[in-house]
């Protein structure tokens, strides 16, 4: 598994399917989610202000269109019971991958932002 900064950007081609679902100010690091979605997996900190970051590591089905629906599982701390799944379509997820990125490069913490917790841990149904 690669890190963030290892990553390497998908090609044109690869991306462009996949522009129209985001803003002009998240193309920039669309190749680099494109690269991290086919991963299929990532591990993080989920950032606790005030208390010590949980560990998690997320895990994913890879498809190909941006339509097509993946389930993600997130287990934080290495427990089973600590294990949580949500599915989404793929530019939907994607989005969740660029907001990784661009938090990265500005804190150098690898984590989901809360907007994908709370779809997570279905606090906004």
């Amino acid at each position: 598994m690669s890190t963030i900064e290892e990553l390497k950007p998908v090609g044109r081609g690869d991306v462009i399917i996949y522009m129209p679902y985001y803003s002009k100010n998240k193309h920039d690091s669309l190749p680099v989610a494109i690269s991290l979605y086919r991963q299929g997996s990532l591990e993080g900190q989920r950032v606790i202000e005030g208390g010590d970051n949980i560990p998690f590591v997320a895990s994913w089905y890879v498809s190909k269109l941006p339509s097509e629906l993946t389930r993600c599982r997130l287990q934080f701390d290495g427990q089973a019971d600590l294990s949580y799944e949500v599915t989404l379509s793929n530019s939907e997820f994607i989005d969740y991958l660029i907001d990784v990125i661009i938090n990265f490069k500005r804190s150098h913490l690898t984590d989901f932002p809360s907007e994908f917790y709370r779809k997570l841990l279905r606090l906004e149904q």
